[in-house]
């Protein structure tokens, strides 16, 4: 169907300046962008009259590739003016699956509630069906390792290597646009450096991206840093840092020297970029806070030490804890499911244990599948983060309904629009232009897409309009579960998914490949 949008400014990805235009969209792209009072004869118009029309906002840092099964329609994105999802982050993916029960165990913090009716890229890809959004899938080291070598703590044989190196060629036969790690997440955690730049080489051969959660994002941060850029200069890979940040008090401020280190490698030639949340608290798994060795065997393993008294000492004396700044996220049933939204300090204070006791109480009574929000991070490090012209917005979201039940991250429903609002029309930390570059064009070209995050004629014609003295984030720490507003209409490959602030439940989305 033919469509105008009309009346709008039109902010065009490249930080242009908005310019009045009417952008014309048929087949599935723009087919031109007319200036003011040129409106054709014969399209379904679209009126952004005191709004501003911009391509759809890509997400580089997502994990809805194990929610987007079971919530095709992606209500929290559309909301937000986000068209394209990128998924397989800190090296977890759904596939490739050898064990499933290992695969299932591992990823269980995500909440995941999927078939799992696939092995690989492909099935998996068939298996999701019909989007209102897009996804770009990456394949994650840590998935890898599951497959070829489970969740034990050593070193890949040669055999071993060569059998990842091949599953990551075939994903990338398959569609997938990157390669993650995590490297504080076991089993990936256990990589030594060699294992990673292997990987990452045959990642660059296969024209993957390259997207890493570092090894250290507090006081070895830096050299965390240089691990990921050796990795991507040796193998003249694409590298994407992932939420870069620098936790604990003691470490802030250090996202400076860490922005002088990236630009030094990019001046070095190295494809180096990196992205951000506009949050000054993380999320991740509860498991992170504990010593790696604990997690030799998985969640299995974990919990046989928990059950042995000299093992869960042992265990206990290693864990450094900001106790009061780890909120309980979400968990399985079990003893702990009123703690949700509950700090590690007021649980410990409930229960008149030490804070390193309830976390390995709350880990033993919910299979270890225990997600938290950490607020162990600076303010003033995101400010600083954000205006580097080089950073990208992202979500490191996976949430893509309007309701549930736990109590997640609020970065899940609101961070395109917390930019938008808060750091660009509140703070001036940004310029729409520039902030809207930072969601459109610069993450397209981490991922070689040339005919998305812009508005010219022949790109996609995934467009937002948005209202931007309205716009802005709803979601809190105490009250997540809250929608963005501002956005009015959401168009993906030319169809309308959200119209006058309601999705029509289309589904025209569909998995990505780099161009």
């Amino acid at each position: 169907m033919r469509r105008a949008l009309t009346g709008g400014l039109v902010v065009d990805g490249t930080g242009a300046e908005p310019v009045a235009a009417t952008v014309l969209v048929d087949g599935g792209r723009i087919t031109a962008v007319l200036p003011p009072g040129e409106e054709p004869s014969g399209a379904e118009l679209i009126d952004a009259t005191g709004n501003i029309v911009a391509p759809g906002f890509i997400d580089l840092h997502s994990h809805a590739d194990f929610t987007a099964e079971s919530s095709p329609q992606a209500s929290t994105q559309l909301y937000q003016g986000v068209t394209t999802l990128v998924t397989g982050n800190c090296g977890w993916s759904p596939f490739p699956i050898t064990d499933l029960d290992q695969m299932k165990a591992g990823t269980a913090f995500l909440g995941t509630d999927l078939s799992w009716s696939w092995h690989d890229v492909a099935g998996f890809t068939n298996a999701l069906g019909n989007l209102a959004i897009n996804l770009g899938l990456q394949v994650g080291h840590s998935a890898l390792r599951l497959a070829v070598m489970g969740s034990a703590e050593r070193a890949p044989s040669p055999a071993e290597l060569q059998q990842m190196q091949n599953l990551l060629r075939e994903a990338a036969d398959q569609g997938a646009v990157g390669f993650s790690t995590g490297l504080i997440y076991a089993p990936g955690a256990f990589a030594d450096s060699a294992e990673v730049a292997a990987l990452v080489a045959t990642a660059g051969e296969c024209g993957l991206l390259y997207s890493t959660h570092i090894r250290n994002e507090a006081a070895q941060l830096l050299d965390a840093l240089d691990e990921a850029v050796e990795a991507a200069r040796a193998a003249g890979a694409r590298l994407e840092v992932s939420h870069l940040k620098a936790s604990g008090k003691a470490n802030h401020g250090l996202v400076g020297a860490a922005l002088e280190r990236l630009d030094q490698a990019r001046a070095d030639g190295v494809d180096v970029g990196w992205d951000v949340y506009p949050y000054d608290a993380s999320s991740t798994t509860l498991t992170t806070w504990l010593p790696t060795w604990a997690m030799d065997g998985g969640t299995a393993g974990l919990l046989a030490r928990l059950a042995d008294r000299a093992e869960r000492q042992r265990i206990a004396a290693e864990m450094e804890l900001d106790a009061p700044a780890i909120v309980i996220a979400s968990l399985p049933p079990g003893k702990y499911d009123d703690c949700r939204g509950l700090s590690v300090a007021d649980i410990a204070q409930r229960d008149e244990v030490d804070p390193a006791e309830a976390i390995l109480r709350i880990l033993e009574h919910h299979q270890a599948a225990v997600s938290i929000i950490n607020h162990t991070m600076s303010e003033a490090d995101v400010v600083t983060v954000l205006r580097h012209p080089m950073t990208s917005i992202a979500s490191d979201g996976w949430i893509l309904s309007a309701t549930g039940s736990a109590h997640p991250h609020p970065r899940n429903f609101g961070t395109f629009p917390r930019v938008l609002g808060r750091y660009t029309r509140d703070l001036g930390v940004l310029t729409l232009p520039e902030a809207i570059r930072r969601m459109t064009s610069l993450p397209a070209s981490r991922l070689g897409l040339s005919d998305r995050g812009v508005v010219k004629p022949g790109a996609v014609a995934d467009l937002v309009v948005l209202d931007p003295a309205r716009v802005a984030d709803k979601s809190t720490y105490d009250d997540p579960w809250q929608l963005s507003v501002g956005v009015e209409h959401v168009l993906v490959s030319g169809e309308s998914v959200l119209t006058n602030g309601t999705p029509t439940g289309a589904r025209p989305g569909r998995v990505l490949r780099s161009s």
